[in-house]
């Protein structure tokens, strides 16, 4: 199921109602970027979640099954020489609920972050938010 690329975007836990602002509502995107997983064996998967700008993390993740489904937690860490080195990120996640009588229904990923290394004096460990990600359409054989 995970396969592929991912929009991401993950959202501040503000829970204040942005009444239609639309500068309120852009000033609650946390990060962006694209996640891009490959399977790596039973129930282990790898990637990297590339923000732009040089800003990207490798991510190594697991599978696990319960009778309510799959959930994915996955480690990202910083890469050495770039600006996020030093960087640790973990998310959790499961797929978004797929409503068997929905119309052109994209899959999600709903979960949360935390960051688990600070990394400057404006930025905290322990610091949690909420995301999705969004599959991106498979490119197509030319």
């Amino acid at each position: 199921m995970l396969g592929g690329k991912w929009t991401y975007r993950s959202y501040l836990n503000d829970p204040v109602l942005v009444d239609g602002d639309e500068k309120k509502a852009l000033a609650l995107i946390f990060g962006e970027g694209v996640f891009e997983f490959s399977p790596a064996g039973h129930d282990r998967f790898h990637g990297r979640l590339d923000m732009g700008s040089g800003f990207a993390l490798t991510l190594e993740g697991r599978v696990t099954r319960s009778h309510g489904g799959e959930s994915y937690a996955i480690v990202g860490e910083g890469i050495d020489g770039t600006p996020t080195a030093g960087w640790r990120y973990d998310y959790h996640c499961a797929p978004g609920y797929h409503w068997p009588n929905g119309v052109d229904q994209v899959p999600s990923l709903v979960g949360t972050v935390i960051r688990v290394k600070a990394h400057g004096p404006n930025s905290p460990a322990g610091f949690t938010a909420s995301f999705i990600a969004i599959r991106q359409p498979e490119a197509k054989a030319a």
